[in-house]
């Protein structure tokens, strides 16, 4: 599967990150730098392109004796690995002793093993201000967010991603997140899309989540369209490429670098 992965395949790149997050088949041989598997001090190694951390692994024991590897090793499931990993904004890297220097994943992959590829747009995103009017939509969610006492400010981008239909993504910030509250904030927006006209799809995402690129790109650049307390700041240019993922121009998955998220 590693050899499918080539620019522009991200079909292909696509069904690595399943076979990652698939325990049957998703078992990857993790290089330890410092003591032994199981043990309380052991350490992953770790290396790192264009300013981003990732840890090595190898991907049979085939390739571990290749890599040349002398120290210790633990077999892990790749989808208890990207657990381990994302939330420290390390990606993994398999076979980097392979020709062209091996496959990397960038922490947002991880992420989205790890909490489901299927619940999380697939990389790298396009984001921008919506174009697409919807003027009837914006202003029943506006009423409703007033009625809403949980909702502090709306925000909303377009997202492209890399597979799959792009779509309407709102950014909810509220200031509980209690279950009487989170289900408040829910029909708020099942009331509200009585409105969106039909074929347009629409996602939500919470501004809080500090680890989803939509919502990180809505903070750095999405003035509120709506906003309780009126305190929106001006919004900064909006980047040419993604968001959050390792700036590398020209290399694709499958490269020898990060993917150009």
């Amino acid at each position: 599967m590693l050899r499918q992965v080539t620019p522009g395949r991200y079909d292909a790149y696509e069904a690595l990150l399943r076979a990652l997050a698939t325990p049957s088949s998703g078992r990857i041989w993790m290089l330890l730098w410092h003591g032994q598997a199981g043990s309380p001090d052991a350490q992953y190694g770790n290396m790192e392109v264009d300013g981003f951390g990732y840890a090595p692994c190898v991907t049979s024991a085939q390739e571990l004796s290749a890599s040349g590897w002398n120290r210790s090793y633990e077999v892990v499931d790749g989808i208890d690995v990207a657990r381990t990993l994302y939330p420290d904004h390390y990606g993994l890297w398999l076979n980097p002793h392979a020709p062209g220097g091996g496959v990397g994943v960038p922490w947002l992959d991880l992420r989205r093993i790890a909490t489901g590829l299927d619940r999380q747009p697939a990389g790298p995103l396009r984001l921008s201000e919506p174009a697409i009017e919807v003027p009837q939509f914006y202003a029943l969610l506006t009423q409703n967010a007033h009625r809403t006492p949980a909702v502090r400010s709306l925000r909303r981008a377009w997202v492209q991603p890399a597979l799959g239909a792009p779509y309407l993504a709102i950014g909810l910030d509220v200031y509980d997140t209690s279950p009487p509250a989170v289900d408040s904030v829910r029909a708020m927006m099942q009331q509200s899309v009585s409105a969106v006209p039909d074929g347009l799809p629409v996602s939500t995402v919470a501004m809080s989540d500090e680890y989803d690129p939509v919502a990180m790109w809505l903070r750095s650049n999405a003035r509120p369209f709506y906003d309780r307390e009126a305190h929106a700041a001006p919004s900064p240019a909006a980047p040419a490429s993604g968001y959050g993922y390792p700036p590398a121009p020209g290399h694709q998955p499958g490269a020898a670098a990060p993917h150009a998220y």
